[in-house]
């Protein structure tokens, strides 16, 4: 499935356009490297970086979603690796730099 796709239906962005925008301007890591391409390929086992208004979520696909579906059915499609952590990456990245 296309990376752009993939974030409109998991509700990660809110319109597909914005989706294939972050994509392109680089803003987002698929398994540790940089996407510039918003038809790059995703599937299940695939890591992702993604910002978001809080700071960086970091998720692995388990599966992928038939459609744009409601919150509850589509959180079950992915797992979030930094929900764990006390301090959101970005905040805790701000917070060393002073």
């Amino acid at each position: 499935m296309r990376i752009d796709k993939l974030l409109w239906f998991l509700r990660l962005t809110k319109t597909r356009p914005l989706a294939q925008a972050m994509a392109e301007d680089g803003h987002i890591r698929l398994n540790g490297r940089r996407v510039e391409r918003a038809h790059q390929k995703v599937g299940p086992g695939d890591v992702l970086t993604v910002p978001t208004a809080g700071g960086v979520r970091v998720i692995e696909i388990l599966s992928l979603p038939e459609r744009r579906g409601p919150a509850p059915e589509v959180q079950a499609c992915y797992r979030v690796l930094d929900a764990g952590a006390d301090v959101p990456i970005a905040a805790a990245n701000r917070n060393e730099a002073f």
